[in-house]
């Protein structure tokens, strides 16, 4: 379980295919605090540490995951937003994260709004997700608000803190990102479907 807050950037060093799975070997300023089986989410995705080295450790992603995720695209030198499981007690800064992606989404507008940054990104609605306004959303595993909500697509505002502390600040137009819903949203969703 996550909350959506960032706690750093990691650069991917390496990514290794073997038959179905993808190994991403990444460096990060908390690598030394890691242990292996540990959960640590990478844009948003929960991925389980196998490997320690130095500075580096490594995930391995399967199949599935591929299949949902942005994973795919990911390349050597990409940074990635990176955050540990909270632990029981802590405070829940941001909302209930599972590190489970939804599906992908894709930037379709970023416009600078005098000091912070509105981005608009488009979903499949065929997958039967939805946003509100002023509801949770995880973008890349950042905990946001929603605005603007419509059928296929929303809109996050981003404080300059977010902006240089994760990787929106790579974001353009096409870019293709993780996309968690929120947990309760989506439980509702699946309720009213299935009548």
């Amino acid at each position: 379980m996550f909350t959506g807050i960032i706690e750093t950037l990691g650069v991917i060093q390496e990514i290794r295919k073997e038959k179905g799975n993808i190994h991403v070997t990444v460096d990060s300023s908390i690598t030394n605090e890691l242990k292996i089986d540990q959960s640590v989410a990478h844009n948003g995705i929960c991925l389980t540490v196998v490997g320690i080295m130095e500075n580096c450790y490594t995930v391995t992603a399967i199949d599935e995951t591929i299949k949902k995720t942005n994973l795919a695209d990911w390349q050597v030198s990409d940074q990635v937003n990176l955050e540990r499981a909270m632990k029981l007690g802590d405070r829940l800064d941001g909302h209930i994260v599972q590190g489970h992606v939804d599906q992908i989404g894709v930037c379709v507008s970023v416009d600078n709004a005098n000091g912070s940054w509105i981005y608009t990104f488009e979903y499949d609605e065929a997958l039967i997700n939805i946003t509100i306004e002023k509801g949770s959303i995880t973008v890349n595993g950042v905990s946001l608000t929603v605005v603007n909500s419509k059928k296929n697509q929303f809109s996050v505002a981003i404080i300059p803190y977010t902006h240089e502390h994760t990787n929106f600040h790579d974001f353009k137009v096409g870019t293709k990102v993780n996309l968690e819903f929120d947990v309760i949203g989506k439980y509702v969703s699946r309720l009213y479907s299935n009548k």
